[in-house]
């Protein structure tokens, strides 16, 4: 009997769809690439609905001589069913596989993720879920009902110094995100610099043809904070979040325990 078998990606693929890498470049969910720089130390919604932001935090580098900042994505922020949550990568020297760069928090409070491939974590309410894809600098973040996001953590290497020059200092070696979106349940209105090319009419300003088209806005998406929801273009509302976590908990507490178990999301019934 032969055996077929699959392989299945669970990592960031940075030229599909809902990516957002390197320095920073995007393909929309229209499949269009644009870059977006932003300015270094400062948030961006990348993604704002009714019930759902993310924000991302960008840091940079500007060498002597040079109009604007390097940038990369170095944190991600998401408000979502009253809860805050993020994820970033720590600041380091230099590079080491064998550490782990990823540091996370949950509504104010540092969370610890064990290193061990494939352990999850999940929020009390079952709404967030956090999956080591290896031991270290590789995740999957679950948002019930919203969103799926693989992430790695990568440094600048020596070689995209080279080819780029970045003219990075020698006590940074820049670790950042390589993200992947998937997305469930938008709605028509959802804005920020990803969010909107999943708009159904949107049409994005990114020129065709161009080796790298920059794409700006930097006042319509800047946020004061990673955790806040307060650039021009945001739309998430606190209210609306507070009515879907009454929601959930109303669907947690009736459900059907006749069969032993639920088919639900990581809930397990006992009598």
């Amino acid at each position: 009997m032969n055996h077929i078998f699959f392989c299945i990606v669970r990592k960031p693929n940075c030229n599909r769809p809902g990516s957002a890498c390197y320095d920073p470049r995007f393909i929309g969910g229209d499949g269009v690439v644009f870059y977006f720089h932003g300015k270094s130390n400062e948030e961006f919604s990348l993604v704002s609905d009714s019930d759902l932001q993310i924000n991302g935090r960008f840091i940079g580098h500007r060498p002597a001589g040079r109009a604007r900042d390097f940038t990369w994505i170095q944190a991600l922020g998401f408000l979502f069913n009253s809860h805050k949550f993020s994820l970033e990568a720590a600041k380091s020297a230099s590079w080491d596989n064998e550490v782990d760069h990823l540091k996370f928090t949950f509504d104010g409070q540092d969370l610890s993720v064990p290193e061990a491939t494939l352990y999850t974590w999940y929020s009390p309410n079952k709404d967030i879920k956090i999956e080591r894809v290896t031991m270290r600098n590789s995740v999957i973040v679950t948002i019930k009902d919203k969103a799926e996001i693989m992430v790695n953590v990568v440094p600048v290497t020596k070689e995209d110094d080279r080819i780029h020059n970045y003219k990075v200092p020698s006590d940074d070696c820049f670790a950042h995100l390589e993200v992947q979106f998937k997305f469930f349940n938008l709605s028509p209105k959802v804005d920020g610099i990803l969010g909107r090319t999943y708009k159904p009419d949107f049409q994005n300003p990114a020129k065709p043809g161009v080796a790298m088209p920059v794409v700006g806005g930097e006042d319509s998406f800047k946020t004061s904070s990673l955790l806040s929801n307060d650039c021009k273009t945001c739309i998430f509302s606190e209210s609306h979040a507070e009515i879907d976590t009454v929601k959930s908990e109303i669907e947690y507490a009736t459900l059907d325990c006749t069969r032993g178990a639920s088919s639900g999301y990581g809930i397990v019934c006992r009598k």
